[in-house]
């Protein structure tokens, strides 16, 4: 069993600055939860938005690298194409 708690998580030391750690320990007093429980909804919540984003661009410039991109203004002229019933374009 204790190797299971192993595995869910691995503390780690971090330094807060004052005024957001007093924040986090009011949260955690009135919704009656534990430090760590806000500081890793708060980094969930952060990894779900600027997280990802940072790791999609990432993935982005990965793609480019790769020769998987293609040209916006040759993506956009076969789109005009299109919509003027080109569809073989």
């Amino acid at each position: 069993m204790m190797s299971n708690l192993k595995n869910l998580s691995d503390p780690i030391a971090l330094r807060v600055p004052l005024d957001i750690l007093s924040e986090i320990e009011r949260i955690a007093n009135v919704t009656e939860r534990s430090r760590s429980w806000v500081i890793v909804r708060a980094i969930k919540a952060y990894l779900a938005a600027e997280g990802r984003d940072i790791l999609d661009a990432a993935e982005g410039r990965n793609e480019i690298a790769r020769g998987e991109a293609a040209d916006l203004d040759e993506t956009l002229d076969e789109l005009d194409r299109r919509k003027d019933g080109d569809v073989a374009a």
